[in-house]
């Protein structure tokens, strides 16, 4: 593997464990066994190390997400799949990484806004309307605005202010947000597939088993 690979994959490793504020470049030295000086031939600095992480990341969420897509058995199955994808990636990720995020790296948070109001806003688009094509969804949705609330009320769920990681959960959070929006816009077929997936994750969960 390629130094500057190597450096990436180490940055995410450690960025995802600890966040992203509380990695030095020393220590991502250190933990590579090479000098800073070796980094700074593949990075200028922490900022463009952060930006290259975030953009494998945008990568491969477009790839989940695309798997969603094509895999599922319908839109409501679409929504479980892509929150079992997300409860997996939290079990190795740092909540306060999306704070430092925000706080601390610009340029690479204006990269996840754009990814976040571009492509996953279409894919929520494209779900709605399956959801309304199926009879899942209510048709009367303002599928525009709903889109917007779903991809906020996601993201809320990392705001510590909001909910402080000592008090809450992340995954219970961010489920406890999901069922509330398909409750919020499903039919009364769409609630009995509602009531389905979460019997057979209930059962996978109880054998140690995901999709």
């Amino acid at each position: 593997m390629e130094n500057k690979e190597r450096i990436l994959e180490k940055a995410t490793d450690l960025f995802m464990r600890y966040g992203i504020r509380s990695v030095t470049m020393d220590e991502i030295a250190a933990q590579l066994g090479i000098s800073k000086k070796t980094i700074y031939q593949f990075y200028a600095d922490k900022d463009e190390i952060v930006e290259a992480v975030v953009g494998q990341e945008v990568k491969r969420n477009e790839l989940e997400c695309a798997h969603c897509q094509n895999d599922s058995e319908n839109a409501v199955h679409e929504i479980f799949m892509a929150m079992q994808q997300t409860e997996e990636m939290l079990k190795g990720m740092n909540p306060l990484i999306m704070y430092d995020l925000e706080k601390h790296h610009p340029k690479a948070s204006k990269k996840f806004k754009d990814h976040k109001h571009q492509f996953l806003f279409k894919a929520i688009k494209e779900n709605l309307q399956r959801g309304i094509d199926e009879e899942l969804y209510r048709p009367d949705i303002n599928i525009d605005v709903v889109a917007k609330n779903r991809i906020e009320s996601i993201f809320m769920g990392f705001n510590p202010d909001i909910f402080p990681h000592s008090r809450y959960r992340l995954n219970d959070v961010l489920y406890e947000i999901g069922y509330l929006f398909l409750y919020g816009i499903t039919t009364m077929k769409g609630r009995k597939m509602i009531e389905k997936y979460i019997q057979k994750n209930v059962q996978k969960n109880k054998h140690g088993l995901y999709e």
